[in-house]
C-alpha cells in the first residue's frame, strides 16, 4: 500500500464531496472539479475525513493509489482555497 494512498484526506467546512464508483464531485465556494476515477478506487467519509482504499492489491491498481489519493487532495484545496502567486521583487 502507498505511504501517500493511506494518508486520510480532512474536508474543511463549506466543501460537499459526493462520490459514485468512477466519479468524483468536489464542490466549494470557488466552483466545482469533477473528475473519473478506477473501479478498484474505494472511498469512504466519516464526518470530515475522506480514506481512498483498493479493492485489489495487484501492483498496477497500487501504483494509483497514491495518485488518486493526491489528485482528489488538491481538488478539494482547489475549490476551498483562492489560487495565489507571490512575487518577492529585489
Amino acid at each position: 500500500m502507498s505511504r501517500i494512498g493511506k494518508l486520510p484526506i480532512i474536508i474543511p467546512n463549506g466543501v460537499e464531496v459526493n462520490y459514485s464508483d468512477t466519479n468524483v464531485i468536489v464542490k466549494g465556494k470557488f466552483g466545482t472539479l469533477e473528475t473519473k476515477i478506477p473501479k478498484t478506487i474505494l472511498i469512504q467519509q466519516n464526518n470530515n475525513i475522506l480514506t481512498v482504499n483498493l479493492k485489489d492489491e495487484t501492483r498496477s491498481f497500487r501504483s494509483l493509489h497514491g495518485l488518486y489519493r493526491t489528485l482528489i487532495n488538491n481538488m478539494i484545496i482547489g475549490v476551498s482555497e483562492q489560487f495565489k502567486l507571490t512575487l518577492i521583487l529585489k
